[in-house]
C-alpha cells in the first residue's frame, strides 16, 4: 500500500511537502500540489484517517447524547447543533440513549478515549457526579438548567417559564392544575415541580399527588394522560404540559372522550412547534434551534478554553391561543 514517502519519491517532491498538500495547506506552489494530487490519483492513494487524528490530536467529530431522535423537540435541537457543525467541518455522532445511562457512558468513554473531541448532552440520566469523573477528558455541554459552574450550560429558565404558565392558568380562574413531565428524576423537571408546588402553596391549594404526572414525553403519551384524569376522584380543571406533543395527544383524547377544551378542562404547554399552532394550543415558546446552535458555539469555546463554564438562559414567550 503507498505511503506518503512513496509518494513523494515519485512526485519528486519532499514528504513535508506531501504533507502540506494532504493538511490542504496554502503555502505549496502549484506545479508541486499538481504532481503530488497527480502522483496521489494514480496509486489511489487514500490516507489513514485514525493516524491523520493521531497525527492532529483531534477527531473533528463531536457526540451528541439525545435520549430519541423521534421527537420534534430533540430533533429541532440537533438540526441547531448541526447546522453550527457544518460551519466548522466537524461530523456528529449520536448516541441515542433512551436514557439508559450505560449509552451515556459509551460516549463519556469515547471522549476518555480520544475518538471523539468533546461531547454534547441534549438531555441526560446519569447523575452529575459522574460527570465530573470525565471533566478532565474533554469538553463538555449541557443543554439543562443547571445551577453547576463546572460546564458549560444552555436552557431557559425553567422556573420563570413554569411560573408563568402557573400564573396564566391562575389568572383564567384554574387553580386545579395539574402538570406532564419526562422525567420526574430530570434537572429540568425537578425545577418545574418545585416550582408548581411552591406556586400551589401560594394559592392555598393542596397538591393532589396523582396530580404530578411523570413519563410523559410522546404523543401517545397524551392518552394515557386523559385516561388517568377520567379515573381521578377529584379532577384538575387544566394541564400544563411538559411539550406539545403530550397537549396535542391530550387534546385529541380529551375530545374523543366528550370533554370540552377548554371549557372542561384546559390545556396549556411548551416549545410551539407546528402541531400546537394548527390544534389552537396555548403554549410557551422555546427556542429549541437556537438552543442547539448556543450549545455547539459553547462547545467550540470550551475546547480553546477549559475553564469556559458559561450558563446561557434564553429567552422565552407566552403563545395565547383557544386552549386556556
Amino acid at each position: 500500500m503507498a505511503n506518503i514517502r512513496e509518494i513523494a519519491r515519485l512526485a519528486g517532491v519532499s514528504v513535508s511537502t506531501v504533507s502540506r498538500v494532504l493538511n490542504h495547506h496554502p503555502y505549496v506552489s502549484p506545479d508541486k500540489r499538481e504532481a503530488v494530487l497527480k502522483t496521489i490519483r494514480e496509486l489511489d492513494y487514500s490516507p489513514n484517517i485514525n493516524a491523520v487524528h493521531l497525527s492532529r490530536g483531534k477527531t473533528n467529530m463531536v457526540g451528541i447524547v439525545l435520549p430519541t431522535i423521534n421527537h420534534p423537540y430533540f430533533s429541532e435541537l440537533l438540526e441547531g447543533i448541526a447546522e453550527e457543525a457544518m460551519k466548522h467541518n466537524i461530523q456528529l455522532v449520536l448516541f441515542q440513549t433512551g436514557y439508559h445511562q450505560e449509552k451515556e457512558f459509551e460516549a463519556l468513554e469515547q471522549l476518555r478515549g480520544h475518538l471523539i473531541d468533546g461531547v454534547i448532552f441534549a438531555s441526560r440520566a446519569i447523575p452529575f457526579d459522574s460527570l465530573l469523573k470525565y471533566k478532565s477528558a474533554g469538553p463538555m455541554v449541557l443543554c439543562e438548567d443547571s445551577d453547576q459552574d463546572d460546564f458549560p450550560s444552555i436552557s431557559i429558565k425553567h422556573v420563570a417559564a413554569f411560573n408563568l404558565g402557573l400564573e396564566y392558568l391562575i389568572s383564567k380562574g384554574h387553580k386545579r392544575i395539574a402538570i406532564c413531565l419526562g422525567r420526574l428524576e430530570g434537572t429540568n423537571s425537578q425545577k418545574r415541580q418545585k416550582a408548581y408546588e411552591e406556586k400551589m402553596k401560594m394559592i392555598g391549594q393542596k397538591v393532589q399527588e396523582e396530580w404530578i404526572l411523570g413519563k410523559c414525553l410522546m404523543i401517545q403519551d397524551g392518552k394515557s394522560v386523559v385516561n388517568r384524569f377520567l379515573q381521578m376522584k377529584e379532577k384538575p380543571t387544566a394541564f400544563l404540559v411538559g411539550n406539545d406533543q403530550v397537549a396535542a395527544g391530550i387534546f385529541t383524547e380529551s375530545v374523543k372522550q366528550g370533554l370540552a377544551v377548554p371549557e372542561d378542562v384546559a390545556i396549556l404547554s411548551f416549545d410551539n412547534h407546528p402541531i400546537s399552532e394548527i390544534m389552537g394550543i396555548t403554549t410557551i415558546e422555546i427556542p429549541t434551534k437556537q438552543l442547539g446552535s448556543y450549545a455547539f458555539n459553547s462547545f467550540i469555546k470550551r475546547s480553546s478554553d477549559s475553564t469556559y463554564a458559561e450558563k446561557i438562559a434564553l429567552p422565552f414567550t407566552l403563545i395565547q391561543r383557544q386552549s386556556v
